[in-house]
C-alpha cells in the first residue's frame, strides 16, 4: 500500500496553528525564526495570535500556512516517516515539494512570499472573488460558465470533488453565476472570503515576479513522485515542477483528478498535513475506501502510525 502526504492550502488557516510545535520542537523554533526574518514581519506573532483579519490577508495566509505544514512534514522525516508520493492544494503544492526534498524550507519561503504578495496585489488590481459550488459536475459548471457575459472573466477554478467545484472571476460574473448555478440545479453557491480571483486569468500579473524568482533557483529532481496541480500527473523532474508552479497561479487546481489518479496507482493510506481537515474531508467524498488521517497538532504528530 503506498502513502501519500497532502497539504493543504488557503482557507486552512486558524489562529494559533503551529503554536504547540513551537513550544515544543526545536526545529518549530528554528523555522519560525528563519520565517521572521525572510519576511520582515513578525509572522509567529500574526499565526499565534491574529487577529484573525490579519491572518486571513493573502501576504500572511499562504506563508503561515506554509510554515506549519513545513515543520510538521519535517519533523515526521526525522522520525523516519517517508511518503511514496506527495500532492498539495494550490499553496499546498510547495509545502509538498519542500516534504519531498526538492527545495528547502528557506528556498521554498522566499517563493511563498513572492507568489503571496504577488497574488495580493494582483487582486487588488484586478478586483475578482470565488464562490463553490455544490452539486453540480464539471460538465454542468462548464456550459454554465459559457452562459456568462462575454465582457466578464469567469472560470472554473478548483476541482475538488466530482460535484464541488469552485469558480473564479470578476465580481459581476461570480455574483451572476451563483445565481444562474442555483436555477439550474445547484444545492449550494457560496461566496468565498478571499482577496482574488486566484486560478484564473486574473492573476497573471502575479506571474512574472514568481517566475524569475523560480528561473533563479535550482529545483532537484526527487524520487518520489509529486502530483501536479497543474494536470494532475506525477512528476519527479525538477523543470516540471518549476512550469507546473507557475502554469498553476492562473489555471484551475485539478484536485479531483490527482486524488483518483493517485488512487489508480496504489495510493491508499493518506494522510493530510497542516492546519485544518479540508483535504481528508474532500478525500472522503472523492473516494469513501481512502484512508485518510490528519496531522495538526503535536499530540497528534507524537502519536501518529501508518
Amino acid at each position: 500500500m503506498k502513502k501519500g502526504w497532502l497539504f493543504p492550502g488557503q482557507a486552512s488557516q486558524k489562529v494559533g496553528m503551529g503554536k504547540d510545535f513551537y513550544e515544543q520542537t526545536e526545529l518549530g523554533k528554528r523555522y519560525f525564526d528563519i520565517a521572521n526574518d525572510i519576511l520582515g514581519v513578525n509572522i509567529q506573532n500574526i499565526t499565534f495570535n491574529g487577529p484573525d483579519e490579519m491572518l486571513k490577508m493573502t501576504k500572511y495566509t499562504q506563508p503561515a500556512i506554509f510554515i506549519v505544514s513545513t515543520i510538521i512534514s519535517a519533523l515526521l522525516i526525522q522520525k523516519g516517516y517517508k511518503p511514496d508520493g506527495v500532492a498539495g492544494h494550490s499553496l499546498g503544492e510547495y509545502s509538498a515539494l519542500v516534504a519531498a526534498q526538492g527545495i528547502d524550507f528557506r528556498t521554498g519561503l522566499e517563493l511563498v512570499k513572492i507568489r503571496a504578495e504577488g497574488m495580493a496585489k494582483a487582486g487588488e488590481d484586478n478586483p475578482g472573488t470565488m464562490a463553490a459550488i455544490l452539486g453540480l459536475n464539471m460538465v454542468s459548471i462548464t456550459k454554465l460558465v459559457e452562459k456568462i457575459s462575454t465582457d466578464q472573466l469567469i472560470v472554473a477554478a478548483n476541482h475538488n470533488t466530482e460535484n464541488q467545484i469552485v469558480v473564479s472571476g470578476t465580481i459581476k460574473a461570480v455574483q451572476k453565476f451563483t445565481e444562474i448555478a442555483k436555477e439550474h440545479g445547484a444545492k449550494m453557491a457560496i461566496p468565498l472570503s478571499v482577496s482574488g480571483a486566484f486560478h484564473s486569468p486574473l492573476m497573471r500579473p502575479a506571474r512574472q515576479e514568481l517566475a524569475d524568482k523560480l528561473d533563479s533557483i535550482q529545483i532537484s529532481n526527487i524520487d518520489i513522485p509529486l502530483y501536479s496541480n497543474f494536470n494532475a500527473k506525477p512528476t519527479m523532474n525538477g523543470s516540471e515542477i518549476k512550469k507546473s508552479l507557475i502554469n498553476q497561479l492562473e489555471n484551475p487546481v485539478l484536485w479531483f483528478d490527482s486524488i483518483n489518479n493517485m488512487s489508480d496507482s496504489g495510493f491508499s493510506l493518506f494522510t493530510e498535513i497542516g492546519p485544518g481537515k479540508i483535504l481528508k474531508g474532500l478525500n472522503k467524498k472523492i473516494n469513501k475506501d481512502l484512508d485518510t488521517k490528519n496531522i495538526e497538532l503535536y499530540e497528534e504528530f507524537i502519536s501518529y502510525e501508518i
